[in-house]
């Protein structure tokens, strides 16, 4: 078959771009400016002069893994006060706010413990504690301004402003004209040293509906959560970034104080400032506002790792919804090999239309509405999970799907996959890669990221030299290796058996 000018031109294109990724890469690391404070805090620049704007991004290596027991929840929560504001960031008198915040603090801690009673609990003292919690907080609403954070930002034209909180990492950044890098700095080095922990009672409970709406009341977040605990059963993976309902229903400031303090090392955390700008000056001006930050000598806390799984772990959840399975086996995380090998075997699975189990199973099968691979789940600090969600068209049955998706895992194991297979992935991998070059944002995440977790931001430019490596023997061997029976865990949503009971009868 001729194939048409422009697409053979769209084609030679393609391959031509594909090809280039590799010295783009290696032109982007050579720019970078990385820089260690005497304090221990990494800096990293990179100069692109494409719009007067920059890209700020600042890591803690602190996340849901470094919880104390009972106290889940409290690194998500600590982000959600941070934007709070700080003794001058939102203060209107802050020596007459502090007096106040503690007399905050002691009532509510004083009403936790009442109704932590159960039975026992007084409901007159809970009326009158609750009663003077709320004249409290209305006295206190006159001491502060609220969202000051988010006004500042704003009105200096930040985009992009937001932060997430993982089970490793806690990132915050924003998008800023250059010249507002100093705002930046003054406000993250000042909520970083001197957070206010305004309304803690009231988010309290906004976190407390955010938990209700992603996991108790969603049938995929239900699942999850009951996957996860199944997958992990020593390791805090296992543990929900939201935590867990018994924990927040309490959840103390000194657990957030606590996370605090693991923010306050250096040697925890990374700036990434990527965009228009002198780096000499902003080097000059991260010194200046977190040089100040203390070094600290606190060895990292050793968790204790998950061990080898020996049988297959199995769970049901039901809920009122659609079927659905997650099927998740055990893995190294990066820098190890195996864990690139799964990263083609993810989309070489599930991404794009000629991808082996979308197309047997979604389109050619037609038993599954949806079905993806994810390599990395839940996070990449410690050994993770290559995981398989999926959901079964009706009148198909979760255990069909399962059967069919173990099926093809197990012809990874005896048959190679193709070479057209294989290069297809690849050069999907590395468009996708590239893509994940072009703007300022993309790169200040990406540096950050890597140089956090892996102690070394060059990471992103070898990343496909290392997926050029990998051969269908690769891909054979990690299969036979980790997609066993006895390294995996299933958990599947269910409806309830009085209602699939009703439904059968209905359908007669």
């Amino acid at each position: 078959m001729r194939i048409p000018n422009k697409l053979a031109a769209l084609i030679v294109g393609l391959l031509l771009t594909v090809s280039a990724v590799p010295a783009r890469a290696v032109d982007l690391e050579k720019r970078v400016i990385r820089t260690k404070l005497d304090n221990g805090l990494t800096v990293l620049m990179l100069e692109r002069k494409f719009s007067p704007t920059v890209s700020l991004y600042i890591r803690y290596r602190v996340g849901a893994v470094d919880e104390v027991k009972g106290q889940t929840g409290a690194a998500h929560f600590l982000e959600h006060m941070m934007f709070k504001g700080t003794t001058t960031i939102g203060a209107i008198d802050y020596q007459q706010e502090k007096d106040l915040l503690a007399r905050i603090e002691q009532t509510g801690s004083k009403l936790d413990q009442e109704k932590m009673k159960g039975d026992q609990t007084q409901t007159d003292k809970v009326d009158k504690l609750v009663a003077r919690l709320q004249k409290l907080q209305a006295e206190h609403r006159r001491h502060y301004r609220s969202n000051e954070i988010d006004r500042l930002y704003t009105e200096n034209g930040a985009t992009g402003m937001n932060a997430a909180t993982g089970q490793d990492i806690t990132s915050y950044y924003v998008s800023l004209p250059a010249n507002k890098i100093e705002l930046w700095a003054r406000i993250e080095s000042d909520r970083l040293m001197n957070p206010v922990f305004r309304e803690f009672y009231t988010e309290r409970d906004v976190v407390m509906e955010e938990k209700r709406q992603r996991t108790e009341t969603s049938p995929k977040g239900r699942l999850y959560e009951a996957f996860m605990s199944a997958a992990y059963k020593v390791h805090p993976y296992g543990m929900p970034i939201l935590g867990t309902t018994e924990d927040l229903t309490f959840i103390s400031q000194d657990a957030l104080r606590h996370i605090h303090k693991k923010y306050l090392n250096p040697n925890n955390i990374v700036i990434a400032v990527v965009g228009d700008i002198n780096p000499d000056a902003t080097l000059e001006l991260i010194e200046r506002y977190f040089g100040k930050l203390p070094k600290s000598d606190v060895p990292p806390v050793e968790i204790t790792p998950e061990p080898p799984q020996k049988k297959e772990r199995s769970i049901e959840v039901e809920f009122d919804a659609n079927p659905s399975v997650i099927i998740g086996f055990h893995k190294p995380a990066p820098p190890a090999f195996d864990d690139y090998v799964f990263e083609v075997l993810e989309i070489l699975l599930t991404k794009g239309r000629t991808s082996r189990l979308y197309a047997k199973l979604v389109l050619d099968g037609q038993i599954a509405e949806s079905v993806s691979a994810y390599n990395g789940l839940p996070a990449s600090r410690y050994p993770n999970l290559f995981a398989f969600f999926a959901a079964p068209r009706h009148p198909h049955t979760n255990d069909e799907l399962i059967a069919a998706i173990f099926q093809e895992i197990e012809n990874l194991k005896t048959q190679l996959v193709t070479d057209e297979e294989l290069t297809r992935a690849k050069n999907q991998m590395k468009m996708a890669y590239l893509k994940g070059l072009n703007t300022n944002s993309d790169l200040a995440s990406t540096l950050s990221y890597y140089e956090l977790l892996l102690g070394d931001y060059r990471y992103f430019s070898r990343y496909t030299q290392q997926i050029d490596k990998i051969t269908a023997a690769d891909i054979q061997r990690a299969a036979v290796k980790y997609l066993t029976t006895q390294n995996r865990t299933v958990a599947v949503l269910k409806k309830p058996a009085a209602q699939k009971t009703d439904e059968i009868r209905n359908e007669k």
